[in-house]
């Protein structure tokens, strides 16, 4: 089960730096409205447009990661076919495979993890590590090469994962290795945030970390996935279903 306030929580401390930066600014353009009235009206406007933005993104990230469905995994089935078999794979940060794993079990769950230091470089990713123990059994891997076979699996979920992998051909070798080894009638599970006008209200120019709906739905396609559902967990998440373009090669 997951803490209250642990997604928001996690937020805050995997990227202290980027937040005391900001509250030491705050508070310095606090100590200077308060000691020069003349200069006053500039720094509370410019407190405003700076702390603004800040406030609505813990609040947007506190409602996403521990208030919305999206870790409560209610927009997934109840239950999966007796013999299916489960892959999560992750960018070094697992907050999913347990719940997994609770919510499916006893089906059985291997865990991947594509995390390359030389490439994931984000000091909040090796923060998250360093405080979340791997899932027991996790395998490292690479994105272009599970070691699965062919035709195997019934689920596989990248949970606010493949934007992690920067190119976008990296990211069409990825979904092609998910499509070999996808079962017939599997499906692979995609969650991310979008880059869209939902994203930016949210995190400003912080969106730009994410995929436009179409870059996503290209890779898929270049792939050889075609898209079976499409949900909205919430406003600023979002859910392909994906399953074997029967026509690609």
């Amino acid at each position: 089960m997951r803490k209250p306030l642990e997604g928001v929580w996690n937020v805050v401390r995997f990227n202290w730096h980027f937040y005391g930066l900001a509250a030491g600014a705050l508070l310095v353009l606090a100590a200077v409205a308060a000691g020069r009235p003349a200069w006053r009206p500039y720094c509370l406007l410019l407190m405003l447009l700076a702390g603004g933005p800040l406030l609505v993104s813990l609040l947007v990230s506190y409602y996403v990661y521990d208030r919305s469905a999206l870790y409560k995994l209610s927009w997934l089935p109840a239950q999966l076919p007796a013999g299916a078999q489960l892959v999560n794979i992750h960018a070094g940060f697992d907050e999913t495979s347990s719940l997994l794993q609770q919510r499916f079990a006893p089906v059985p769950l291997r865990v991947f993890d594509f995390y390359d230091p030389a490439l994931h470089t984000e000091v909040s990713i090796r923060r998250a590590r360093a405080a979340y123990p791997a899932f027991p059994g996790t395998q490292p891997a690479t994105p272009a090469a599970l070691p699965l076979p062919a035709a195997s699996i019934s689920y596989v979920f990248v949970l606010l994962a493949a934007h992690e992998i920067r190119s976008e051909e990296q990211r069409v070798v990825f979904f092609r290795e998910l499509r070999r080894v996808l079962a017939p009638g599997g499906r692979v599970v995609v969650v991310e945030h979008l880059r869209d006008a939902a994203n930016f209200w949210a995190y400003t120019i912080g969106f730009l970390h994410f995929y436009s709906r179409s870059t996503w739905l290209r890779a898929f396609g270049a792939a050889g996935l075609t898209l079976v559902q499409e949900k909205k967990i919430t406003p600023f998440v979002s859910a392909f279903i994906l399953a074997h373009d029967g026509a690609a090669t």
